[in-house]
């Protein structure tokens, strides 16, 4: 997967500024992670990030982290 491939704009919604310095697996994966999410999901995902700002860490989030669990368990 190019990084065309994986476009975070396609997706409508934020993406913290430090995801996008991240290595091209990381990135493949948030943004795997990301497209995934429903609409409950996306919503809990956009307040984590208003409220915690530059602070809120998506490899370090729950969701996320459950959500790579559920991947390497497969």
């Amino acid at each position: 997967m190019s990084e065309e491939e994986y476009n975070f704009e396609t997706l409508n919604i934020k993406i913290p500024p430090l995801v996008h310095s991240y290595p091209l697996e990381k990135k493949r994966e948030i943004f795997n992670y990301l497209s995934e999410l429903d609409d409950h999901h996306k919503k809990a995902y956009e307040i984590a990030i208003d409220h915690l700002g530059s602070s809120f860490n998506i490899c370090r989030s729950t969701g996320f982290i459950s959500w790579k669990k559920t991947k390497q368990t497969k």
